[in-house]
């Protein structure tokens, strides 16, 4: 697969040393909240407001992410049905001081957009 362009970025952060486990890798569950943050920008914007991750599915680690890299998360819709939004994310890192690219993960995120009381609403 090649690279996605870094114009279609919806998130970027830094791998820190307080999101590591025991063997010195980032944390799957802390690259998952950031694939979360990542993909609710394009569902936010879609449904003109508020969103709830509802569903995670096909999440797969490539590679592992090593405290210092670049992490970008690139997010785009892929199904829209009445009040939910299919997002496929993906997580591609730049290795320092290399700058290589590598895609660590991928998944398809489900969102619902949801009322100020959180229940259900139609997409606009």
């Amino acid at each position: 697969m090649s690279q996605p362009p870094l114009s279609r970025v919806a998130l970027q952060t830094i791998a820190m040393p307080a999101d590591t486990n025991v063997n010195g890798d980032i944390f799957g569950g802390w690259l998952m909240a950031q694939m979360d943050l990542g993909a609710s920008v394009p569902a936010r914007m879609r449904a003109k407001g508020r969103v709830a991750t509802v569903a995670v599915e096909a999440m797969t680690f490539h590679k592992p992410v090593l405290v210092g890299d670049l992490v970008s998360i690139h997010a785009d819709i892929v199904k829209e049905g009445h009040t939910s939004l299919q997002i496929e994310v993906e997580v591609w890192v730049t290795r320092q001081p290399s700058g290589r690219r590598i895609k660590v993960t991928e998944a398809r995120f489900i969102f619902v957009a949801v009322d100020s009381d959180g229940k259900k609403r139609p997409l606009p």
